[in-house]
């Protein structure tokens, strides 16, 4: 005659569990996320150490912010596209980028849009920021897919390392169409670069409002590109 099976734990510490699950659940959802994006092609090694320098600036001023999450993603090499899980560890999302080596190949802004807009769907973000130098892609198709993170509400903030005309164009038009903003990823200048790659984090963590609470140069140019 079989035995009956004894319950592996009380109602109490089922209750619990759930309590649990629903708080961390709870924690997840109203959590902020931003995408963060780097072209890591070879063009770029040259001033890699000092970009990698400055992006660490950004993820510092992260960690004031628990309700800000972060997914680090790049592309390099032929056809390699990696991304970290969302993370609101500063030291952790800085110790995967500075794993990263430069390697030759081609641009993949178009695949790092529609991953974003991938991730949006899934559950939205408040921005993706992007760091490269060139494009290499068919600019109308980038473009296309600024308009539909427009329609999304998901801004693009676009940042330029190097002077190429053509790149400024196309990265301006993308980030004006998808209510972003564009600047200079100006190497010369860490301070301005440091505040306003705060100045989005602030956004990307309470939005507007956020921002319009700040008095520094970097939120009010930032609101200005972004038609608040």
């Amino acid at each position: 005659m079989p035995y009956p099976l004894k319950p592996r734990g009380s109602s109490q510490e089922v209750a619990q569990f759930l309590r649990q699950h629903q708080e961390i659940s709870r924690v997840v959802k109203e959590q902020q996320r931003l995408l963060f994006a780097i072209d890591a092609t070879a063009s770029r090694q040259p001033t890699w150490d000092m970009a990698c320098t400055l992006t660490h600036s950004l993820l510092q001023v992260t960690d004031g912010m628990p309700q800000l999450a972060l997914k680090l993603c790049f592309y390099r090499g032929f056809d390699e596209f990696k991304q970290t899980d969302w993370l609101t560890d500063a030291t952790v999302l800085h110790r995967s980028m500075s794993k990263v080596t430069c390697l030759g190949g081609q641009t993949q802004i178009r695949r790092t849009l529609r991953y974003a807009l991938k991730q949006h769907t899934s559950a939205p973000i408040k921005g993706l920021l992007f760091i490269g130098d060139a494009i290499e892609e068919p600019a109308h198709e980038l473009i296309e897919l600024a308009g539909q993170c427009a329609l999304r509400k998901l801004p693009l903030f676009l940042f330029q390392e190097g002077t190429n005309g053509q790149v400024s164009d196309i990265f301006l038009q993308m980030a004006k169409l998808s209510q972003g903003a564009y600047a200079q990823f100006d190497l010369n200048a860490p301070n301005k670069l440091r505040d306003l790659l705060a100045a989005i984090a602030a956004f990307a963590s309470g939005g507007y409002s956020a921002l319009e609470r700040r008095s520094d140069s970097a939120s009010k140019l930032l609101l200005q590109q972004m038609n608040r």
